[in-house]
Formats: C-alpha cells, sequence, structure tokens
C-alpha cells in the first residue's frame, strides 16, 4: 500500500472531522453574509494550517515506519529500539510487545537450558555406550570362526551412536569447531579403514586417488561428513561393486558408488529431514537422516555437496571444499 494513502487511511477521521468544521465555518459565514474575501482568506488560513500539521504528522508517521521495517527487515526486534510514541494506544502496543518480548527471552532461556541438559545427558549416554560396544568388539575379535557379519553390525551401531550425538551438537550453541589446514588423503584413509571389513565382506572395489590437497576445515566434523557419505554408499552398492574416491577440479572430492543410483524424482528432496524416497522404501531401516546431517555439516563448515545419480548405474557425491564462505552477521 502506498505509504501516503496508509498515512491518510490512518488520520480519516481527524482529516473528516477537520473538513466539517472548515465547512460549517464557511456556511456560517456566508450565512451572515460575510464578503467573500473573508471567507476565501479564512478558508486559505485553514488550508496553511492543515498542510502545516498534516506535513508534520506525514514525516513523524513515515519515520515511524521506516524505524519497524528496518528492524523487520534485519531480524531485529528489541524494545530500546521501537520509535516513540506520540498516543496512549501506541503506547499500549508497545507495552504489549515488551510483555511478548520478554517471555520470549524467558522461553528462548528455557529452551537452552533443556538442549543443554539434552546434549549433555546424551553425551555421556554415548561416552558410556562405547564401553559395552568396545567390550564386545573385543569378545567378536576373541572368536573363533567367520565374525565379520557381527563385527559390521556392531560397527553399525557405533556409528548410529555417533550421529546421536553430532546431530545434537548441530543445534548446540558450544560447537567444537575448530577451523584448521588438515590433509585431506589423511582423513580419507582414516574414513575408509573405518570401513575395511564392509568392504572386504561385500567385495566392493575401492579406487582411490590422493588429491595432495591441504584444506581448511574441522577434522572432526569433515571425517563424519565422508563416513556418512561413505556408509551411504556401501550400503546401496552390491556385493562386486566399487567406490571411487577422487578429486576434481576447484577442489571438490568426488565419492562415487555404482550401486542402484537415485530415482530422478528422489533428488531434489535427498537432503531433507526423514525423507527416504524409493529406495529407503524398499530398506524398511531407512532413517533419512543420513544425508540431511550431510548438508548441516557442509553448511557449518561453509562447503558444499551435491548429488548427481541415475537409476542402476550409480550416484556421484561432490563436496566442495574449497576456502569455506561464511554470513558475516
Amino acid at each position: 500500500m502506498n505509504l501516503f494513502l496508509a498515512w491518510l487511511a490512518a488520520h480519516r477521521l481527524t482529516a473528516a472531522a477537520g473538513l466539517l468544521c472548515a465547512f460549517l465555518g464557511v456556511l456560517i459565514f456566508w450565512l451572515y453574509g460575510l464578503p467573500g474575501e473573508a471567507i476565501a482568506y479564512l478558508i486559505l488560513l485553514c488550508l496553511v494550517e492543515v498542510a502545516f500539521f498534516a506535513t508534520l504528522s506525514f514525516l513523524r508517521f513515515r519515520r515511524k515506519h521506516r524505524t519497524l521495517r528496518t528492524m523487520e527487515e534485519g531480524i531485529l526486534v528489541a524494545a530500546e529500539a521501537l520509535p516513540d510514541t506520540t498516543t496512549a494506544i501506541e503506547e499500549d502496543y508497545q507495552h504489549l510487545i515488551r510483555r511478548l518480548l520478554r517471555e520470549r527471552r524467558q522461553l528462548q532461556a528455557r529452551l537452552d537450558g533443556g538442549l543443554e541438559d539434552l546434549t549433555a545427558y546424551y553425551t555421556l549416554w554415548v561416552h558410556q555406550i562405547k564401553t559395552p560396544i568396545a567390550a564386545m568388539d573385543l569378545l567378536l575379535q576373541s572368536q573363533k570362526g567367520d565374525t565379520a557379519p557381527l563385527e559390521i553390525e556392531l560397527q553399525r551401531i557405533s556409528q548410529y551412536v555417533d550421529m546421536v550425538l553430532q546431530y545434537l551438537r548441530l543445534d548446540s550453541q558450544a560447537r567444537d569447531l575448530v577451523l584448521q589446514q588438515i590433509g585431506l588423503d589423511e582423513v580419507i584413509r582414516q574414513t575408509v579403514r573405518k570401513f575395511a571389513k564392509v568392504f572386504i565382506l561385500k567385495k566392493i572395489r575401492l579406487s582411490f586417488q590422493e588429491t595432495g590437497w591441504t584444506v581448511l576445515s574441522d577434522e572432526k566434523w569433515l571425517a563424519f561428513l565422508l563416513e556418512q557419505v561413505l556408509s551411504n554408499a556401501l550400503k546401496y552398492t552390491p556385493a562386486g561393486g566399487e567406490i571411487r574416491i577422487f578429486g576434481a577440479p576447484e577442489e571438490t572430492l568426488v565419492i562415487a558408488d555404482t550401486g542402484i543410483g537415485i530415482a530422478p524424482e528422489d533428488l531434489p528432496r535427498v537432503f531433507d529431514k526423514g525423507y527416504t524416497g524409493h529406495n529407503g522404501r524398499m530398506d524398511k531401516k531407512a532413517t533419512g537422516i543420513g544425508l540431511y546431517l550431510c548438508r548441516r555439516v557442509t553448511e557449518l563448515l561453509g562447503h558444499t555437496i551435491a548429488i548427481a545419480s541415475q537409476p542402476g548405474e550409480g550416484t556421484q557425491v561432490r563436496i566442495g571444499l574449497g576456502r569455506p564462505k561464511f554470513d558475516v552477521e
């Protein structure tokens, strides 16, 4: 809506009352037979007075409007930044806004406290649950016979436990993010070693071309990202398939598999939280959290991630590891 029309609408009763008074004054002067010059002089004085006070009122209205719009666009709502009031109704509105802001701050404080407690609890739980997982791993290694399938399932449990912790840390205010120059190839090798038994059990070939890159990232979060992508590749690549890891231009790491691929209609939503798609519906245990976490982690690190796939031909995950770009707050 035009700003002048909005101001006029807000003062329509006052304007109507002023016009009515002016009309009555002119009518009375005319009925008493006063000269036309006197009536014209009265009309001129009224117009000058109305124009003066209307201009002041409009300028004040426009200043308040711009202040509120600036607060809205900057997502900055502070009671101290609200414009000065001129009427009792405006004061009532500001009292209401201040009350809502106080309640919002109290609610946010309770939510932050609850999240911190929840994160602390699950952090403790993760560390506690890792003890029996490690004990079971040692017991399996001491057993005779083929225990590889059980070891792989145990490793999957450990991975899911880590996902719980990282999921909570993503929204925590105390993220342990440390950006530094790290050797990408060493992080890749550590990730591959974690899944060595899966490669062997499923007889999946690995082609790893060293990149020689040193990238600016957080080693722990980057390793978690690569684990999720590689885990998905192994999960949906049939026995005897191949997974390739190599570098592409502009510091883009590519993890390509010869798996079942992703349906075209699912590609736009693979990073949505909880979305499992056609493959997930076939695999009843899919949660739709893995790729969602990948997207969140790349946003956290200032990297990028994209997926290209063809059903029956495999999937390519491209992780852009160029210099991180962050929004300045």
